[in-house]
């Protein structure tokens, strides 16, 4: 059952499932805390404490976003990973809960970057699932202000049904064709959230420098049919201070978690064992 809480005055939506181990569950966009629903059911018992970020799911965006910092859409409002780090910080509050593991996948994964640098201290460990450190490139520029662009012309639904569909594994179709429908039926991002969300993707800072300083254990899982994240960009995470446990999902896209929740699972549980108290 979903609960709520507020974040510099806008209403959040949170879940929890289980007990023991807490662990926060970050979604990518344009999905929702659901894309964690059937990999957890995979899993031993934990805590799994599963926010919808601002403008997705059961979340409201909020109507005070800053504008201006995505220079080459300077109209465009900015939800940016400080913020979503922050709403993720008041849950910590509003929870009582001092420190957690964290796993994220896509934005969630930049969003764990942010916090560790504002609070590395309520981190005990990253999993970070097909995401890498590194900041946009030119291309990926590029194609954040055409999304920015055909959404003002023609609304998401072009944008969900081409761009995000892509993100799924030719495996996943292959073995399970009505994962298409079940995940486009989770898109319900508003015109303007997805506009925020995609200024603050392209305004996110690089994390490539920050690696070196994460004490904390981290996990990292590629998915093999990615068609936007590579393994080399995500084995840089292999210098961080603190370990970091690699994996290769050959048959996983982008949307690892809700493609293969059993092997996911099966990478994630055991390392989880890790941190029980």
């Amino acid at each position: 059952m979903s609960k709520t809480y507020v974040s510099n005055g806008v209403n959040l939506s949170y879940s929890e499932l289980g007990s023991g181990l807490p662990v926060i569950f970050l979604h990518p966009t344009p999905l929702d805390h659901f894309y964690w629903l059937p990999m957890i059911a995979e899993m031993g018992e934990v805590r799994a404490i599963v926010p919808d970020f601002r403008g997705h799911g059961a979340s409201e965006l909020g109507m005070n976003l800053p504008v201006g910092g995505f220079t080459r859409v300077p109209n465009a409002p900015v939800l940016s990973m400080g913020q979503l780090a922050a709403d993720v910080l008041a849950l910590m509050d509003h929870l009582a809960l001092p420190e957690a593991v964290f796993a994220g996948c896509s934005i969630g994964g930049y969003v764990m970057m942010e916090l560790w640098r504002r609070a590395p201290l309520r981190m005990r460990g990253l999993a970070i699932i097909c995401s890498k450190p590194q900041p946009d490139a030119e291309v990926n520029l590029v194609k954040r202000m055409e999304t920015i662009a055909k959404v003002r012309r023609e609304g998401t639904a072009g944008v969900f049904d081409g761009n995000a569909l892509t993100l799924i594994g030719a495996s996943a179709r292959k073995q399970r064709p009505e994962i298409v429908q079940e995940m486009r039926a989770r898109m319900t991002l508003t015109p303007d959230a997805v506009i925020a969300t995609q200024a603050g993707l392209a305004t996110r800072p690089d994390s490539v420098p920050d690696i070196a300083e994460i004490d904390a254990p981290i996990l990292a899982v590629c998915g093999g049919e990615d068609p936007g994240i590579t393994e080399t960009e995500m084995r840089a995470f292999e210098a961080a201070e603190g370990g970091c446990e690699f994996h290769l999902l050959a048959d996983a896209g982008h949307f690892a978690a809700y493609e293969q929740p059993a092997k996911l699972a099966a990478v994630l549980a055991p390392w989880l064992r890790h941190f029980e108290f």
